[in-house]
């Protein structure tokens, strides 16, 4: 059976390290500026999600982008970092009474409220990251196509598996996640098609839709447990997608004392998190950071504009990081095989599609 996935990428894409975070505490809904030294009247601001901007991932890349579009237009960025869902609503609109001219907001999660401020305040530019849900005028949907990039994740994984199982969990079930999921899955099928190997998933199911989630974003217990629970089934290459959740998956790794190795999301996670390089394989990554500074200069030059971005092999905004410590441990020839399947993909002779795509 020909494995199936969108139009994705498969891009040595460089993702920043790791930077200071500032951030304004959501539970009291006030906000901090993330840039000084503003010659400009442009305010461009952000809400995070209940992951916040020092979670090594999504939420960073796009207080990175933020920033650093703000510095280079000469703006004062502010930025407010949620605790849960319960503040999200609050933050926006603490935000808008700011005088905020563009309000980027991080993640999926953050859809029903950043719909309701748009609509009350339509002088204001919005961005929704990991979202395209929302049809106005004053709102830009910024997503990636990441089932491809998972895909070669996924057969990279399944070529370095010495147990010949591998598994992925997620934080919640929202599209976003389960397309690195799907593609994930599909990578290992498509491996397992081409050498005429029997390498398992588990934690995700890509008929049935159905896996292991922890219910949310941050690292903990059920995190930990759930990457603890893949091991048991005798995983050696894990996936977790969900910002800092990854963290908990490594100090399973570590307390149990097993050789197993992380996929990372979303960022090159052996480069922004120094403490757990050693575990990472390779990362599935997502152009957030270039995506956001982007939507942000146009905004601040007058060029804002609501036709949706969606991260692809073409524009460069998803891919896999390199496989750093584990270069010399891989498959001599994996990384020729990865650049034959980037390749077809990108012609269309294979076929990629996750029914999580957001289009």
């Amino acid at each position: 059976m020909t494995t199936t996935a969108r139009r994705a990428v498969f891009s040595g894409l460089a993702l920043a390290s790791t930077v200071a975070i500032l951030a304004g505490c959501a539970s009291a809904p006030e906000s901090d500026d993330a840039a000084g030294g503003s010659s400009s009247d442009f305010v461009p601001c952000m809400v995070s999600d209940a992951g916040g901007f020092d979670d090594k991932s999504f939420n960073q890349l796009g207080y990175e982008g933020l920033t650093e579009a703000a510095e280079t237009a000469g703006a004062e960025a502010k930025t407010v970092e949620s605790a849960d869902e319960t503040v999200y609503d609050a933050n926006l609109s603490n935000l808008a009474d700011q005088g905020c001219g563009l309000i980027v907001t991080v993640g999926f999660a953050l859809a029903d409220a950043t719909k309701t401020a748009a609509e009350a305040n339509t002088g204001i530019d919005y961005a929704t990251i990991d979202d395209a849900s929302i049809t106005a005028d004053n709102v830009k949907p910024i997503t990636f196509n990441t089932s491809e990039a998972a895909f070669l994740a996924g057969y990279a994984a399944a070529s370095y598996s010495k147990t010949g199982t591998v598994g992925t969990f997620g934080g919640m079930q929202f599209p976003t996640v389960t397309i690195f999921m799907d593609g994930f899955a599909d990578g290992v099928e498509y491996y397992n098609e081409q050498k005429s190997a029997d390498v398992k998933v588990v934690g995700w199911d890509v008929p049935s839709q159905t896996g292991t989630f922890t219910g949310g974003f941050e690292a903990g217990t059920t995190a930990k447990q759930s990457a603890q629970t893949l091991i048991d089934q005798g995983a050696d290459v894990i996936l977790p997608v969900g910002g800092p959740i990854y963290q908990s998956a490594a100090e399973a790794i570590r307390d149990s004392g097993s050789d197993v190795v992380l996929v990372g999301a979303d960022s090159d996670t052996y480069e922004t998190d120094s403490a757990n390089s050693d575990l990472f394989l390779t990362s599935v990554l997502k152009g957030i950071k270039q995506a956001t500074n982007d939507v942000v200069t146009q905004s601040a030059d007058g060029s804002f504009s609501n036709e949706p971005y969606v991260g692809t092999l073409e524009n460069d905004g998803v891919g896999i990081a390199p496989f750093h410590d584990y270069e010399d441990k891989v498959d001599a020839g994996l990384q020729d095989e990865l650049d034959a399947i980037k390749a077809g993909i990108i012609d269309g002779s294979i076929e990629v599609e996750s029914p999580s795509a957001l289009s």
